[in-house]
């Protein structure tokens, strides 16, 4: 986890929310949501913690940064969307799904607030489908959207069942979600940089963690994307 993943985002639902935030007229950024654990520390739950915990006004002001920055798709014409995660935490007072997992001290402080849930594909396609809604009112009108899905397996799961099981549903889920959004409107297409990777040989493939892709074979993975979208 380095400063530059801060914007990331994991499931549908937290990319739904940070580009509704961003672009739809009168939609407001929850602020209940975010959490106080002392006078100089808040979390925001919704942005990767990459960052070293501020106060209220300036986890705010990152906040309004955040939304600016997402703004901006307003003006691109190719949007590119990595899908990640089915499983997520709902924020029962705030009513909004989180990006990140709680912490410990948020647990302790609301230890009921928070649920677990694990989405599935109907929910996962309906959360695409309004993106799409979204995309089509708000951003460029000419905007093309490669979608793919990650390929970095989940190093742990609250679901209950194992790891590799749990991560086998989430990428399943989320690669036919892809295809089939992909399927459904023009303007979208399936780039398969997950199948890429799954289908290469595992030493060329992964690092020693056996999480992260080699440099190698990103590469790779780009120089095919290269060669399918950008002409000579």
């Amino acid at each position: 986890m380095t400063p530059l993943t801060f914007t990331n985002k994991y499931t549908t639902y937290s990319i739904l929310n940070e580009l509704t935030w961003a672009l739809q007229p009168g939609a407001a950024f929850p602020e209940k949501s975010l959490v106080d654990l002392d006078a100089r520390r808040c979390f925001d739950p919704h942005v990767s913690p990459a960052l070293k915990l501020v106060d209220h006004a300036g986890t705010l002001e990152r906040r309004r940064v955040i939304t600016d920055v997402t703004r901006r798709i307003k003006n691109c014409q190719v949007l590119f969307l990595t899908l990640g995660l089915v499983e997520t935490w709902y924020d029962t007072r705030a009513e909004v799904h989180l990006n990140a997992t709680p912490i410990k001290e948020m647990m302790d402080l609301h230890p009921k607030r928070y649920e677990f849930t694990r989405s599935n594909y109907l929910q996962n396609l309906e959360n695409m489908e309004h993106l799409h809604e979204l995309l089509s009112a708000y951003a460029h009108p000419e905007l093309r959207i490669i979608v793919t899905t990650s390929p970095v397996p989940m190093i742990a799961t609250y679901s209950g069942r194992d790891v590799v099981v749990a991560n086998t549903y989430s990428k399943s889920t989320l690669c036919a979600v892809a295809q089939d959004w992909a399927e459904a409107h023009e303007n979208v297409q399936y780039f398969p940089s997950y199948e890429i990777v799954m289908n290469s040989d595992r030493d060329i493939a992964w690092e020693e963690d056996m999480r992260h892709v080699t440099g190698g074979v990103t590469r790779h993975v780009m120089d095919a994307f290269m060669s399918a979208y950008m002409e000579d």
